[in-house]
């Protein structure tokens, strides 16, 4: 008879006695503090996982300090899981804690790698978990369905939710758990929790499509750390490394945070860099030229809101300086901006199309809105700030200013069907230093996040020597 393979990654849980029949109909209450440090301990996680990425990838081997944190991160949630809606048998709250805690009844332990594959790092968090992601989606639930590139998210209670849910209302009438579903909630449990940590790049053992019920796996055994007391007459000397502390914890929760916000920053400051350098022409930021038609009389701009005060250096014309709109068509043109409401007035019962802020390159054609034709021509109105009209390139340029306006485009007789290529611009005076201010400071965050885990990391793989007497 084959002999079963014990998995790296085991998860160990004791069902207790004496649950109270109510208290789970509060526990999304109980457990919101740890909902809120876990958040931030799940950011730390995923930046470590992909610090380990890397350093699997050029080493074959996953940094001890950050594969103790990322196995202390997915330990604190089974608990929390445990205790609430992943399985709902104990009362006892979690300890906020990374360690194993040895009087807690639930466990988790993985082996740690001496050595990892440098390239099944590059596919198996993607390409080979995927038939085991699609079991994780029916266990957790969620799921998402394209329909002709249109997503449709399904958003829903997995299998442990529902059965959670029977065992709680089960305990509610009876005031018993009963021990079948437990031993079926745990075998799900410990199938996710495999999976997670193998996508986590934790161990190249690939998940068993196995499912292990019960509270202890067979043959599987976890190390508890105790408290071991020795007499004066037997001294014990050895090496241990200091783990994760509480202000070690807090170390690479911020430097996550600040590496996780300078990236963003770095890569606003490169693309504000990027635009002032190459998509000048002749001194205006400038957007690509797109087509655009309607068989209306009028082609409109959503309203662009302004509205700034302060210094003279954030109002708008520091900040935007002059505007410009160019077109070009076969047609002689009109194109004006004005105040929206002075818009909205001349065509209040005038048949237009809108041009929404966010275009679509695949679709220029614009649907028109019920109306009749304009009683006079655009260029016979004096509300305009900026306007022309004829044949070829038409180009108006304003100084920005606070307030609602609108960007019309229209033929110049007031004719039904327009159609233009056009393109809008902005002087943005100051993007280059904005640019660089943002590079500065998420360079600035880069560095510190990289101290405060470098040295949270250092620090938990320091050994110390421990004695007792």
């Amino acid at each position: 008879m084959a002999t079963q393979l014990i998995y790296p990654v085991r998860v160990d849980a004791r069902l207790e006695e004496g649950l109270s029949r109510w208290l789970w109909l509060v526990k999304w209450l109980l457990v919101i503090p740890h909902y809120f440090v876990l958040a931030f301990l799940w950011t730390a996680f995923v930046l470590l996982s992909v610090l380990a990425f890397f350093s699997i990838l050029f080493t074959g081997r996953y940094p001890r300090g950050i594969f103790e944190f990322n196995v202390g991160v997915l330990r604190w949630s089974w608990r929390v899981a445990y205790y609430s809606y992943g399985a709902l048998a104990t009362d006892r709250y979690p300890p906020f804690s990374l360690r194993e805690e040895p009087d807690y009844p639930v466990h988790l332990e993985i082996d740690y790698p001496e050595k990892l594959s440098r390239g099944l790092v590059l596919i198996k968090w993607w390409l080979l978990a995927i038939p085991h992601y699609i079991i994780v989606g029916l266990l957790m639930g969620g799921a998402v369905v394209t329909v002709r590139g249109d997503n449709w998210q399904l958003a829903g209670i997995g299998l442990i939710g529902i059965l959670t849910l029977v065992a709680g209302v089960i305990l509610t009438f009876t005031g018993s758990y009963p021990r079948s579903l437990f031993d079926l909630l745990l075998g799900f449990n410990r199938w996710v929790i495999r999976v997670a940590a193998y996508a986590g790049l934790m161990t190249d053992a690939y998940p068993p499509f196995r499912l292990d019920t019960g509270g202890h796996e067979p043959g599987a055994s976890i190390s508890l750390p105790v408290d071991t007391l020795t007499t004066p007459s037997s001294p014990a000397r050895g090496v241990e490394r200091r783990g994760w502390s509480a202000a070690s914890i807090t170390s690479v929760v911020f430097g996550s945070l600040f590496t996780l916000s300078s990236v963003g920053l770095l890569a606003a400051g490169g693309v504000a860099l990027w635009a002032d350098q190459t998509q000048r022409e002749g001194g205006f930021v400038t957007s690509p030229a797109l087509e655009f038609d309607s068989n209306s009389y009028a082609i409109v701009t959503d309203a662009i809101e302004i509205y700034a005060e302060g210094p003279d250096w954030v109002l708008p014309e520091a900040i935007l300086g002059d505007a410009r709109l160019r077109v070009t068509g076969d047609d002689e043109l009109f194109v004006g901006v004005a105040r929206t409401r002075d818009v909205q007035r001349y065509l209040a019962d005038v048949s237009y199309a809108v041009l929404p802020g966010m275009i679509r390159r695949d679709g220029h054609a614009l649907p028109a809105r019920s109306g009749g034709a304009p009683i006079e021509e655009p260029g016979a109105k004096d509300f305009w700030i900026a306007s022309d009209e004829g044949s070829g390139t038409r180009t108006i340029t304003w100084a920005t200013r606070n307030g609602s306006w609108s960007m019309v485009v229209m033929n110049a007789d007031a004719s039904r069907g327009v159609a233009f290529e056009g393109d809008v611009g902005a002087e943005a005076p100051i993007l280059g230093g904005i640019a660089i201010g943002l590079l500065v400071v998420g360079g600035v965050l880069l560095l510190i996040g990289i101290v405060l885990i470098g040295a949270a990391i250092a620090r938990a793989d320091r050994p110390v020597e421990v004695r007792t007497e």
